[in-house]
């Protein structure tokens, strides 16, 4: 949980400090309530990033991080909002270092909202370690490159766009398509080939009916203590989401790299973590840069992201879905936009594909996994992924152009050879890429699926894979190899 420095008896909630750091100085001086944000003044000592807890008259605590010191102001953003403060009667008292947190293996089963608080009726959560919630910077000769496949089960996702250990794969999606559902089947069926497997899921600016959504649909992982559920609400204060993924990321860490296991982060949504970023930054007066995002969005988003990978010396490995929606479907909004510079490609979900009945509405041609090599292929997946994944986007490419010239000419005018392809593209799209929002697929059936719908080409049009490959896999029109 998150640690405070109470020294009197506590109710459930944010754990006390060691001994160590009970002594205080307590400041009253506030200047003024901005926002999220409270301005005090008088203050020496106190440094950027600073975990303060603010006493109110009445015996109410809340808690607040240091955002700016300026000669002997300091603004601190209240995680738990200014509602109901008063320049009066506020006291303030600064810990001397970050915020932190307990971390270990007891969060394994726990529900908590955007600060690590319980909402499932158990006890605070507590640890084997304290970290702090920014992290610790990663040497990079330490790090390992990603390899070997994450498994999500879900067909378009392992066959065409494959998640490696280590890596950091978004979701871009617009609203009112199905990437909760999505985000939440991969964290409910996600394994990988080491040892053990966890998901920590971070839900940041939900309704409260996707957040029983989200509870309901993971239940199962949850309760044989393979998740980590961080839930922050769309009526929850803006600072909370900024921290959600935070210590959403500090606890994987520690489950990665003390524990041995490998983790998946799955972080929904980007967006709103942004326009709070956005919001904290209008309420610190700050010169607003591209839609009014601040300048510093790009590093603020990297300081999350570069946090997945894998570590010399350690088993486990850190891997990252963030999931965000475009606003209008525009991938050049600053948060799409950026997040594609820091990640290794990405998962396009396209409402023309949700119109036709597919789910998950993936558009192939517009996704890509750049580190998908690095997990697929002989002794990661199978010897004939790769080429077989090849064939697929480019028959699709195919496809794509045979239909748009269909619709000028008609069908009827096309050659046979576009009258297959638009052929497979019904086969690939109902066979391989429509799938259940609760079924799980074998890397080998979603295989077969593949070559099942390449069967619908002519042999010589499938020149990305080798001979061999056909003789082994492809079947014959009657079903059989």
């Amino acid at each position: 949980m998150i640690h405070s420095q109470a020294a009197e008896p506590r109710e459930a909630g944010p754990l006390p400090l060691p001994p160590a750091f009970a002594a205080q100085i307590s400041h009253g001086d506030v200047r003024e309530l901005r926002g999220p944000l409270l301005i005090a003044g008088g203050i020496e000592g106190v440094g950027w990033d600073e975990f303060a807890t603010i006493d109110m008259d009445g015996g109410e605590r809340r808690h607040g991080l240091v955002l700016e010191v300026d000669q002997d102001l300091a603004t601190l953003q209240v995680l738990e909002s200014t509602d109901g403060m008063s320049l009066g009667g506020i006291r303030i008292r600064f810990e001397g270092r970050p915020l932190h947190i307990e971390v270990g293996t007891e969060w394994l089963g726990r529900v908590c909202n955007g600060r690590g608080e319980p909402l499932d009726g158990g006890p605070p959560v507590s640890g084997t370690a304290t970290l702090p919630v920014s992290g610790w910077p990663l040497n990079p000769v330490y790090r390992e490159p990603p390899q070997e496949p994450v498994l999500t089960g879900i067909s378009v996702i392992d066959g065409l766009t494959t998640l490696v250990r280590g890596q950091k794969l978004p979701i871009f999606s617009v609203p009112g398509l199905a990437h909760l559902t999505l985000a939440t089947q991969i964290a409910a069926q996600a394994t990988s080939s080491g040892q053990s497997f966890r998901v920590v899921f971070a839900a940041m600016g939900l309704t409260h009916a996707d957040i029983a959504y989200v509870r309901d649909r993971l239940e199962g992982r949850s309760a044989e203590g393979e998740l980590v559920l961080l839930l922050n609400a769309a009526d929850d204060p803006v600072i909370e989401r900024i921290l959600t993924p935070r210590i959403a990321l500090t606890i994987a860490e520690h489950l990665a790299y003390t524990e041995g296991h490998d983790v998946l982060v799955i972080m929904s949504d980007m967006t709103s973590y942004a326009e709070a970023v956005r919001e904290v930054s209008a309420a610190r007066r700050e010169i607003p840069a591209r839609r009014a995002y601040p300048g510093y969005l790009y590093s603020d988003l990297a300081t999350l992201y570069e946090r997945c990978g894998r570590v010399k010396g350690h088993d486990g490995s850190v891997t990252i879905i963030p999931v965000l929606t475009m606003p209008g479907g525009d991938m050049t909004h600053p948060v799409p936009d950026l997040t594609g510079y820091i990640t290794e490609g990405q998962i396009v979900l396209a409402p023309e594909i949700a119109s036709r009945g597919i789910y998950p509405p993936v558009d192939v041609l517009s996704s890509l996994s750049r580190l998908m090599r690095s997990g697929a292929g002989k002794d990661r997946t199978r010897e004939d992924h790769l080429d077989v994944a090849a064939q697929v986007l480019a028959a699709m490419a195919r496809a794509r152009q045979a239909t748009e010239l269909a619709e000028l000419v008609g069908a009827a005018a096309l050659s046979e050879t576009d009258r297959s392809y638009i052929e497979f593209q019904t086969l690939v799209e109902n066979g391989l890429f429509n799938q259940g929002r609760d079924e799980i697929r074998t890397l080998d059936d979603t295989l077969a699926r593949a070559w099942a719908a390449l069967a619908a080409l002519p042999e010589q049009e499938l020149t990305m894979v080798s001979t061999d490959f056909l003789k082994r896999y492809l079947p014959h029109r009657d079903g059989n190899p």
